[in-house]
């Protein structure tokens, strides 16, 4: 429900439908009758964030219970801050038009780095102070979660704690913990300490970090009874977990319009390069019959006509054939189409084409991540070139006429041989396609080559390794392009400066708090997008900040080197992860999690797919 202030504006900007909600399946509560009011804030746009699955979940599930009223709020567009900051009218939730500081919660889902200014220009936008020392009462709490969370360092001044690993039951904790020290009239500082106890919660003003003179971490050291080390949280069960059975249907269209389905959490393969491969092991599964209800209702509640089953790599879910044939013996009938995103290469068998294409066909993505055989084991991707061009035929049998690959330049031993190989494997393709006897006559093939550039991240076997630089990067893409010799062949590459910040924020510590600040006071935001994200505008802030970025992203590190992260456990252990990286110098692969155990340390949690019957059992 909008102000009168806010309607005047809606006619003067570009998508007034991201500012009114009033969708349907919203939630509306009495605001009298509950005790926690939780600001659902994603640092992107309306169409970003009503495509994010974790705010889908997580607003259902807070929703659920009757003394907490979750909102959401989303950073308005360039158009809208101006008019709001001119007519001096506050950041405001969607549900209810309250401004966000009558929040008791405001949280952030953080999931990529290039959105800490965001998260912090919309606290500035609710006239919150920005660091969580100049918040002292017991409101206003700042919490933050997501896949950034797992190295919260550089912004650990402005957030009062993190959630590690999975929201679904230690976010609950949390509200019902800050429920109970209100009504005791606690302070803010001993709800703190309190949350500090939970595991999955860290809380960054319990920690003090001591410097070398060279710059690297010294000592992270805990106060009082934080503990030293703090454990990420993780559902066990996923048939038993949270699933909402319908989802806020927008009002305008957004990036993923369509219902979505999870099927499984985590990845057993191990890429090198992958962070979401290891923060979210180990692979815990959802049942078939689980999977294909929640879809039905979803579809129901909607009106959705399409589902899109959701996970790292949904050809690894074991089940997936029966799946599929439960899905479709109801999705034809009802003109639901089945999407499946994440597809490897050595899973697109004739079965799953068979039961995708009966329904509707789209492009097919795949990612064979590096263009050489060597580099593909290099990052243990385990796939071969006879497998994907094997794969490409099955699908130009089938009538797929599209492929979309996506690859990496700037992956740690890359040679200039190996860029050139990104343009041939994209003209293997084009090859097979004219080779394929029964493929759709009269039909041209289309190919789209995308590279983006590494950034090595947090809980990889590559968090030690160095970026390339950008002028390094600029030549590699030029060199792909040089390489294609077909018009076949689409290019498309991701901008070398956003990466290079990317890298300073994925492995930076506190000391770039100051940064940040200074970047919000300038009034930066949306980074990750190329209107506003200004290189040059950055380098000076760290300038004037002393802070020299390389220092982070294109330095690296020793093994025995403190990381800003080392006080969490992601659950893979530092040793597991160092004997990857040298395996990666070796050119030496990884069988993945269903072929034999690595001993990545993930079997602790005592569930997934480390307790499934494996191949070395047998």
């Amino acid at each position: 429900m909008v102000s009168k202030e806010v309607e005047k504006l809606l006619l003067k900007v570009q998508k007034p439908g991201r500012y009114v909600g009033g969708e349907l399946n919203e939630v509306i509560k009495d605001k009298r009758k509950v005790d926690v009011r939780f600001a659902f804030c994603f640092p992107d746009t309306y169409e970003v964030g009503m495509s994010h699955l974790g705010m889908k979940i997580l607003y259902s599930l807070f929703n659920s219970v009757d003394y907490i009223w979750c909102e959401r709020v989303f950073a308005p567009w360039i158009d809208m801050e101006e008019l709001m900051r001119g007519r001096n009218i506050p950041l405001y939730a969607l549900e209810s038009g309250d401004p966000v500081s009558d929040f008791d919660f405001i949280g952030f889902t953080l999931q990529y780095e290039l959105s800490y200014t965001n998260m912090l220009n919309m606290l500035r936008m609710s006239n919150v102070p920005i660091y969580s020392r100049d918040r002292t009462e017991l409101k206003n709490i700042v919490v933050a979660g997501g896949p950034c969370a797992c190295n919260p360092e550089p912004v650990a001044d402005f957030v009062d704690m993190f959630f590690i690993g999975e929201g679904e039951e230690v976010d609950l904790e949390v509200m019902e913990l800050f429920r109970e020290c209100r009504a005791n009239g606690e302070s803010k500082a001993e709800f703190l300490e309190r949350c500090a106890r939970i595991e999955g919660v860290y809380v960054p003003s319990l920690y003090e970090v001591s410097y070398n003179d060279d710059g690297t971490i010294a000592a992270f050291t805990p106060k009082g009874s934080a503990p030293a080390v703090i454990h990420k949280r993780l559902m066990k069960k996923m048939d038993e977990s949270y699933y909402p059975d319908n989802f806020v249907v927008p009002n305008v269209e957004i990036v993923h319009d369509r219902a979505v389905q999870e099927i499984f959490r985590g990845c057993i393969r191990g890429c090198r390069f992958c962070q979401a491969g290891f923060i979210y092991r180990p692979v815990r599964e959802k049942s078939p019959e689980v999977i294909n209800e929640q879809c039905k209702k979803l579809c129901m509640n909607t009106g959705y006509d399409e589902v899109s089953l959701s996970s790292l790599s949904s050809s690894d879910y074991s089940q997936i054939v029966p799946l599929l044939e439960k899905l479709t013996s109801w999705c034809g009938d009802e003109k639901v189409s089945i999407s499946l995103p994440s597809l490897r290469v050595d899973g697109f068998t004739d079965e799953i084409m068979n039961k995708i294409k009966t329904v509707r066909k789209s492009g097919l993505t795949f990612a064979p991540e590096a263009g050489s055989q060597r580099m593909r084991d290099v990052i243990n991707k385990n796939v071969r070139h006879d497998e994907l061009m094997q794969t490409c035929a099955t699908a130009f049998a089938g009538g797929w006429t599209t492929v979309k690959l996506y690859f990496m330049i700037g992956l740690p031993t890359e040679t200039m041989d190996d860029v050139a190989d990104i343009a041939h494997l994209g003209q293997s393709v084009v090859d097979t396609y004219y080779q394929t006897p029964n493929r759709s006559k009269g039909k041209s093939v289309r190919v789209t080559v995308s590279a983006s550039s590494f950034v090595p991240k947090p809980f990889t076997p590559f968090q030690w390794e160095p970026q390339d630089t950008i002028p390094v990067l600029h030549e590699k893409q030029e060199h792909i392009k040089e390489s294609i010799i077909t018009k076949k062949i689409t290019f498309n590459y991701h901008d070398a400066d956003t990466s290079f910040l990317e890298a300073v924020f994925a492995r930076g510590d506190r000391r770039l708090s100051k940064a940040m600040a200074l970047a919000c006071e300038r009034g930066f935001h949306f980074d990750g997008w190329n209107d506003c994200f200004d290189l040059q505008k950055w380098l000076d802030i760290f300038e004037e900040c002393g802070i020299d970025p390389a220092f982070y992203a294109n330095r690296r590190r020793s093994f025995d080197e403190i990381l800003p992260w080392d006080h969490i456990d992601y659950g893979v252990s530092k040793q597991f992860l160092i004997k990857e990286c040298q395996k990666a110098y070796n050119n030496t692969t990884t069988p993945h999690c269903r072929l034999k155990c690595s001993g990545c340390g993930a079997a602790k949690y005592g569930e997934g797919v480390c307790f499934e019957k494996r191949q070395d059992m047998v």
